[in-house]
């Protein structure tokens, strides 16, 4: 059988990924596998052992947990022939959810695990962000945020309830009494674009936040990145657009615009609004703009 290697994050989903994760290691040996446990306190050291593992040898990694395990493990298979397998037990699971993997349901989970081992893994597009300065790269496969959708992910991040998606609207009703709108340089591949702007992401799946459909004609193999730019809205604009993000009905309102790119630098233009928030991608920090991110077509291979 294959040899595996599996990263369980213990604090995904409020602490539940730590019980799931065992019975994920024991249903992989029972299934005759062999299973390394690269699991650890942070993942920082996680990844490190990740990595370690992938150079000495695996058949595929295996991350158990939410849309963070699922950032740590692109970060070491991208631009890899190293296959990604997915047990989704995290808050939001936006790519199982872009992917159309089990969430919640560990044994649905390996069983797409094995049979992408079986019949060959699923290619899709990575994206990979950093500073234009600097030649540094993060890699992630879902949305960076760089408006009040990433100061909502950062204040997300702090709170232990409620669980879910509703962790996400107590975040917005917290940031929004100190919202003001943000000032951006957008350079893509055909165009410049400026102006004040309250939401600002580059996607490369649907959804952030749980569930919000963000990025409704994103699609994760397509080469290409959708980049969504709503506003500038007043608060009270910002509570009113909200609700329809989960079905991805802001797209209609004719101060959100979609551009799609391969490549975009984002930048702050202090002239036009405040200063945006630290960018946020697959709910995990990446830093200060500026930054570009840049997609790369069929660089991650997933079990599905």
């Amino acid at each position: 059988m294959s040899h595996l290697g599996v990263v369980v994050n213990p604090l995904a989903g409020g602490g539940r990924s730590g019980g799931v994760g065992a019975h994920v290691l024991d249903r992989l040996r029972s299934r005759g596998h062999r299973v390394n446990d690269l699991s650890a306190d942070d993942l920082v050291t996680a990844t490190a052992r990740a990595r370690r593992a992938a150079v000495d040898g695996l058949d595929a990694l295996i991350v158990v947990g939410g849309d963070g395990l699922v950032h740590l493990g692109a970060g070491v298979v991208a631009d890899t022939a190293l296959p990604l397998g997915i047990v989704a037990g995290g808050t939001g699971n936006d790519l199982a959810r872009a992917l159309g993997l089990p969430r919640g349901r560990v044994d649905a989970a390996i069983g797409a695990i094995e049979h992408g081992l079986t019949h060959g893994p699923r290619s899709i597009d990575a994206v990979s962000v950093g500073s234009p300065d600097q030649h540094a790269r993060e890699w992630y496969l879902g949305a960076l945020s760089c408006g009040i959708d990433a100061a909502v992910n950062a204040r997300a991040n702090a709170l232990t309830w409620p669980r879910g998606s509703a962790r996400y609207v107590r975040a917005l009703a917290g940031e929004l009494g100190r919202f003001r709108p943000y000032g951006y340089r957008l350079t893509l591949d055909d165009l410049v674009w400026e102006s004040a702007g309250s939401v600002a992401v580059v996607a490369n799946g649907p959804w952030i936040g749980g569930g919000v459909k963000i990025a409704p004609d994103a699609t994760i193999d397509d080469g290409l990145l959708d980049v969504v730019m709503a506003g500038p809205f007043t608060r009270s604009g910002v509570a009113r657009i909200f609700p329809g993000m989960y079905a991805g009905r802001h797209v209609r309102h004719p101060a959100v615009q979609v551009f799609r790119s391969t490549r975009v630098l984002i930048e702050p233009v202090p002239s036009l609004g405040a200063p945006p928030p630290d960018a946020y991608a697959d709910g995990e920090l990446i830093g200060r703009l500026p930054l570009v991110a840049q997609v790369h077509p069929s660089a991650v291979q997933v079990l599905t």
